[in-house]
């Protein structure tokens, strides 16, 4: 089962980072917690705009995001001050395939396909929360056992159409 997890990830951040190649974006996977680094870096040099991006994909109604990995994101995009304009991306993917328990088993049903791109700026502090996100967009901050809604922005991606 962790082989899936890793491997749906590693596929959402590869594709992410071909999105991105085939813009006037420069995008690397940098390898993740693994290296104690954000999943994606992208760049683009025309603009001057630097993404730190941490990517997570599921085929759960929640996706979780740990406080370490957004400070690492938010470390990446304070190293980099050069940039005129720089982020922290939390990126979403929810699975057309939701994963459900039926009489015991575990089984899949299908769902629309969803994206969502947050920025996560607003944590540059010291301790982040951990972040939820469920398959409608909408986010919650949990520190200990207490959670309550947050409202990160979306980003809009270059290589998503205008909506």
């Amino acid at each position: 089962m962790a082989n899936i997890r890793r491997s749906r990830g590693y596929g959402f951040e590869h594709t992410l980072v071909q999105k991105f190649n085939r813009t006037r974006w420069d995008a690397r996977r940098l390898g993740g917690s693994s290296t104690n680094l954000p999943d994606i870096v992208a760049v683009n040099n025309v603009h001057s705009i630097l993404l730190s991006i941490e990517a997570k994909s599921g085929t759960s109604d929640n996706l979780y995001v740990p406080s370490d990995q957004i400070e690492r994101c938010i470390q990446i995009k304070k190293m980099f001050g050069v940039y005129r304009t720089s982020h922290a991306i939390l990126a979403f993917k929810f699975m057309r395939k939701k994963r459900v328990l039926q009489n015991g088993e575990k089984t899949y049903i299908k769902r629309k396909l969803q994206e969502y791109y947050k920025i996560a700026d607003k944590y540059a502090g010291p301790s982040p929360p951990n972040i939820r996100c469920t398959y409608d967009g909408k986010t919650y901050e949990i520190r200990g056992d207490k959670t309550r809604k947050c409202h990160l922005v979306d980003y809009h991606m270059p290589f998503q159409s205008q909506r």
